[in-house]
């Protein structure tokens, strides 16, 4: 077995501790285009909290696939906290999840809505707790950020579900 047959460390953290609440997983990706819901999906055993992941590459299926309001989009841009959060609150109610993570961003070459290069949002939705989003600034090229902006979605997630989980046992 070479170390490419391994799975994504941070993406079998974040099966097992969703597997440990019970809860299911639903992606809504842009800048990463599914890249999440595939690394999700290389851990044995994602099958009991992957319910699915929608691609919303482009704006306007930011809105029809996912539900993203059409003001969300008009007033803050397609690259926002706020669209973060819609989409993972999108992702989780159009897949029938838990949890939903939304990643929306710029992965170059060039700056979107004014936005540099490197700008990432991810959007996390669990229950219980309000959606949050953090913008991350992230470097290198394309690749590079895409897959920086998986591995950030995972550590959030991850610190979440266990942010939940040690509030819920005090």
């Amino acid at each position: 077995m070479t170390s490419a047959d391994l799975p994504d460390p941070g993406a079998a953290a974040a099966v097992a501790a969703l597997g440990g609440r019970g809860w299911t997983l639903a992606t809504a990706e842009s800048l990463t285009a599914g890249m999440l819901a595939a690394t999700v999906a290389g851990v044995p055993g994602a099958s009991a909290v992957l319910r699915g992941g929608l691609v919303v590459y482009a704006t306007d299926l930011k809105h029809t696939l996912a539900g993203v309001a059409e003001e969300v989009l008009r007033r803050h841009g397609a690259v926002s906290g706020e669209t973060a959060r819609a989409l993972a609150l999108g992702a989780a109610e159009r897949c029938g999840a838990d949890v939903g993570v939304g990643l929306t961003g710029v992965a170059g070459p060039d700056r979107q809505e004014g936005r540099a290069v490197g700008t990432v949002h991810v959007g996390i939705c669990v229950p219980g707790v309000a959606a949050r989003s953090t913008e991350l600034s992230l470097d290198g090229g394309r690749a590079e950020i895409r897959r920086a902006a998986c591995a950030a979605a995972l550590d959030l997630l991850v610190g979440i579900v266990d942010e939940v989980g040690n509030e819920s046992a005090t």
